[in-house]
C-alpha cells in the first residue's frame, strides 16, 4: 500500500545486466505490497525466456508470486516500439494505483525508462512506403550516415541492422514533417533506486549467468523459435543472444565464435546501460545508488526511510 505521505507515486529500479535488479525488485515489492511494472524491451516476447533473462521464478518469494506487468504481452517476431512501451506502461501504472500499491518499474532499458520519466510526447510514426523504398538496397554504413543526418547517434541499436536503422530513419523523417502532438500523461514522481555492481563481479556475473542459460537450452530455444515460424532476420533484429544464436543455429558461426562474440557484446551492452544512466544523472535525475552485495534487508530498508522523506 502506498504511504500517504510520501512525495513519491512510482519507485524505479534499474541498472545493469546481471546486477540482480530483478530479485531486489521482487522483494522490495513483496516488501511494501508493490507490482513489479518490467522496464525491459525484450522480455516482453513470448518464448524469448532464456534469451532475455526473465527469470520468472524472481517474482515467487515464499510461496506468493509477485504480480508484474509487460512481461510475454507480444509474440516473437513483433517489432514493439517506445511509444507502445509508454502507453503500456500508463495503462499499468494507473491500474497498480488503483489497486493501492506500489507501482515499481524495474529494468535496464534507459530509452524506455526516460520515456516515463520526462514523458517524452511520442507518437505512433506509420510506415513510409516511398521512404522504405528508396532506402531499398543501401547498406548499414549507407544508412547510418543518412540518420546521422537527422540526429547525433548516441543509441547504437538504432544501427545494429539494416531494418533498424531504416526504421529509425523513417521514425525521425515522421518527426520533421509532421508538428507535434499534445500527449496528455499521467503525473510521475519517481524514487530512482540504482542497483550498482563492481565492473569485475559484473563480468563475471554476465560469463557465469551466459554459460549457465546455455545449459539451460538457450539454444534449443532459439531453434524452436525458428521452427514456429519466427524469420532469423527477425530474431537476429532483437539484437545480442537472438542475434549470435541465431548465426550460429544457420551456421554463420560456430559454437566458439558465437560464444566468444556474444559473451563480448553483453559486456559492452552493460557498460552502455551504466553509460545511460550516468548521462540520466547529468541531466539532473537523482539515482541513489544501493550496493549489488549489500543485504536486500539493508537495501528494503533504505527504500522505506527514502520513501518517507
Amino acid at each position: 500500500m502506498q504511504h500517504p505521505n510520501s512525495p513519491y507515486n512510482l519507485i524505479v529500479i534499474l541498472g545493469p545486466t546481471a546486477s540482480g535488479k530483478t530479485t531486489f525488485a521482487a522483494h522490495l515489492a513483496k516488501h511494501l505490497d508493490g507490482e513489479i511494472i518490467s522496464a525491459d524491451s525484450r522480455q516482453l516476447y513470448k518464448g524469448m525466456d532464456l534469451g532475455t533473462g526473465k527469470d520468472i521464478e524472481d517474482y515467487t518469494i515464499d510461496g506468493y508470486t509477485i504480480p508484474h506487468h509487460l512481461i510475454d504481452i507480444v509474440e516473437a517476431g513483433y517489432k514493439y516500439n517506445v511509444f507502445e512501451y509508454q502507453s503500456d506502461f500508463f495503462k499499468a501504472f494507473e491500474k497498480v494505483q488503483f489497486n493501492n500499491r506500489w507501482p515499481i518499474m524495474c529494468g535496464g532499458t534507459g530509452m524506455y525508462i526516460e520515456s516515463v520519466l520526462k514523458k517524452y510526447k511520442l507518437i505512433n510514426v506509420p510506415v513510409n512506403k516511398n521512404l522504405r523504398d528508396s532506402l531499398k538496397g543501401k547498406d548499414l554504413n549507407e544508412l547510418t550516415s543518412i540518420l546521422s543526418s537527422y540526429k547525433s547517434l548516441h543509441n547504437q541499436t538504432d544501427t545494429d541492422t539494416v531494418k533498424r536503422a531504416i526504421r529509425a530513419i523513417e521514425i525521425e523523417e515522421y518527426y520533421q514533417t509532421n508538428p507535434e502532438i499534445v500527449v496528455e500523461l499521467p503525473e510521475v514522481n519517481p524514487l530512482i533506486i540504482g542497483v550498482n555492481i563492481d565492473r569485475d563481479a559484473r563480468r563475471k556475473k554476465i560469463t557465469d549467468r551466459l554459460k549457465k542459460r546455455f545449459d539451460e537450452g538457450m539454444i534449443d530455444e532459439v531453434k524452436q523459435l525458428l521452427e514456429s515460424g519466427v524469420s532469423p532476420e527477425d530474431l537476429i533484429y532483437y539484437g545480442l543472444e537472438y542475434k549470435f544464436l541465431t548465426m550460429h543455429v544457420t551456421g554463420q558461426l560456430t559454437y566458439q565464435q558465437m560464444f566468444d562474440k556474444l559473451n563480448v557484446s553483453i559486456h559492452q551492452f552493460a557498460k552502455r546501460q551504466m553509460t545511460w544512466f550516468r548521462g540520466m544523472e547529468r541531466k539532473g535525475a537523482k539515482i541513489h545508488w544501493v550496493d549489488a552485495f549489500e543485504p536486500i534487508e539493508n537495501r528494503i530498508e533504505k527504500v522505506a526511510n527514502l520513501l518517507k522523506a
